[in-house]
C-alpha cells in the first residue's frame, strides 16, 4: 500500500500555465511542442489571447481567464499547473493541485506555505517542482557542477578552505542614469532590499541588516559590477552539499547591479531607511512609471558563479560559470532564461522522471550536468572555466 500511495501520478499531458508576465517567454512555446495540450491562464481570456498572439502561439494554446475556482474546475489527475504568480499565491494553488492530483511547478524559492503542503503532495503522488528558473535555478545547477568538479580534483574528505560566490542580476543592456530598469514587481525589488542578508565572510556568519550597505565591486571578465548579498545564503551550504571537510571562508549568494548603482539609488535607500510601508508602496509605483522596461528596451542577464578550494597542503582548484545574455526584439533575456529552464523541468514531469514530493532544479551533480547540457541545446549559452595547478 505504501508503495502505491507514493507512486507518482502519471502525467496527463495537459499543462496549465498561469500568468503571462515578463518572465513568460519561449519556454511556453517549447511546451506547446511537447505537451498534448497547453492552457494559458491570465487576468482575462482576452489578455491571455493577446499574450499567445504576441508569442506566436495563437491556436496552439487555449486562452483562459484565471480564478482559482475556474482552474480547479478544469483540473484532471496528472495535469501540470505552472505558476508564474507571486509566491504568496503558491500555497492555495498547491493545495488545489493536491486535491485534484495535479502536479505543480514554479521558478520561485520554496516558501513555508509550499512546504506545508509537501507531505500531502508526496502521499498523493504529486511532483512539486520549485526553484527552476534563473535565480533560483540555473545558479543551483552551476554550483552543484562546480562542487562536484572540485571534489574530483581535491577529494571530498580532504581538509580544505572553500569560497563560493553566486551573483545574478537583470540589468539594462544600455545603462541609464538610474542604472536599472524594472523587469519584475517594483515592490518586490524594494522589499528584498529591506530584508536582512545572511552569509559567510572571513569564515564567519555575517548579517547585513541593510544589504545594500554591503555592496562591493565585483569584476566579471574585467568588467566592474556592484554586488551585494541577498536573502539567507547559509542553508545553501547544505543544499549544495559542500563537503563537511571543506570549511567555507566565503559563501555568498547575491545580486549583481551595474557599476554606479549604489550612488544612483541613494535617494531610494533614504526612503528604505525610514521604513514607511505606505510610502515605499507609493515609491514602487513611482519608480516603475519612471524606469520601466519597455518594448524598445533590451535587458541583459549576468549570472556569475565561482568556487575556489585550497587544501591545507596547498593544493587548489578554481572554477567559474558565466552566463551573460542580452534580450532581443522577440524575447527578453530574463524571460528566456526563466521560462526555458522551467519548461525543461516540466518536460521531466511530463516524462515521469521526477519523484513525488519536493524537487528543485538541481538535487544532484548528475542531474545538474544533465540539465545544463539540455539547456545548452535549448539556446541558453554559458561558459565554464577551471584551473588546477
Amino acid at each position: 500500500m505504501a508503495e502505491h500511495a507514493n507512486a507518482v501520478v502519471p502525467a496527463s499531458g495537459t499543462v496549465h500555465w498561469i500568468g503571462a508576465g515578463l518572465s513568460t517567454g519561449s519556454g511556453l512555446t517549447a511546451l506547446c511542442d511537447t505537451a498534448d495540450r497547453v492552457r494559458l491562464w491570465h487576468r482575462t481570456e482576452e489578455r491571455a489571447a493577446q499574450s499567445l498572439s504576441a508569442l506566436g502561439l495563437t491556436g496552439r494554446a487555449e486562452p483562459r481567464a484565471y480564478t482559482l475556482p475556474a482552474l480547479a474546475a478544469e483540473l484532471a489527475p496528472g495535469d501540470i499547473v505552472v505558476s508564474m504568480l507571486p509566491a504568496p499565491e503558491h500555497g492555495p494553488l498547491l493545495a488545489t493541485c493536491v486535491a485534484h492530483q495535479a502536479h505543480f511547478a514554479c521558478s520561485s524559492y520554496v516558501s513555508d506555505a509550499v512546504l506545508d503542503h509537501v507531505p500531502a503532495a508526496t502521499a498523493a503522488g504529486i511532483v512539486v517542482l520549485t526553484e527552476s528558473g534563473l535565480d533560483p535555478g540555473i545558479d543551483h545547477l552551476f554550483a552543484h557542477s562546480l562542487i562536484a568538479r572540485a571534489q574530483t580534483e581535491i577529494g571530498a574528505d580532504t581538509a580544505a578552505e572553500a569560497g563560493l560566490t553566486s551573483y545574478c542580476g537583470g540589468i539594462p543592456a544600455i545603462p541609464n542614469d538610474f542604472k536599472y530598469r524594472f523587469s519584475w514587481a517594483p515592490a518586490g525589488v524594494l522589499n528584498a532590499l529591506r530584508s536582512p542578508a545572511r552569509y559567510i565572510e572571513n569564515g564567519a556568519e555575517t548579517t547585513a541588516a541593510r544589504p545594500w550597505e554591503a555592496t562591493r565591486t565585483h569584476l566579471v571578465d574585467d568588467e566592474p559590477f556592484e554586488v551585494y548579498p541577498n536573502r539567507d545564503s547559509i542553508p545553501f551550504v547544505d543544499q549544495y552539499a559542500l563537503p563537511p571537510a571543506w570549511k567555507p571562508q566565503t559563501f555568498i549568494r547575491g545580486t549583481l547591479r551595474l557599476s554606479g548603482w549604489l550612488d544612483a539609488w541613494q535617494p531610494v535607500f533614504e526612503e528604505l531607511r525610514r521604513g514607511d510601508d505606505e510610502r515605499i508602496a507609493e515609491l514602487a509605483q513611482e519608480l516603475a512609471a519612471r524606469y520601466p522596461t519597455t518594448d524598445a528596451d533590451r535587458d541583459r542577464v549576468v549570472l556569475a558563479v565561482s568556487l575556489d578550494v585550497r587544501t591545507d597542503a596547498g593544493r587548489s582548484w578554481s572554477g567559474r560559470y558565466l552566463l551573460d545574455m542580452q534580450g532581443d526584439a522577440q524575447e527578453s533575456a530574463m524571460a528566456r532564461c526563466v521560462s526555458r529552464t522551467l519548461a525543461l523541468g516540466i518536460r521531466k514531469v511530463l516524462a515521469g522522471t521526477l519523484p513525488p514530493g519536493l524537487s528543485r532544479a538541481a538535487e544532484t551533480p548528475e542531474r545538474s550536468e544533465e540539465w545544463l547540457a539540455e539547456l545548452g541545446q535549448d539556446g541558453i549559452d554559458f561558459s565554464m572555466d577551471s584551473m588546477a595547478p
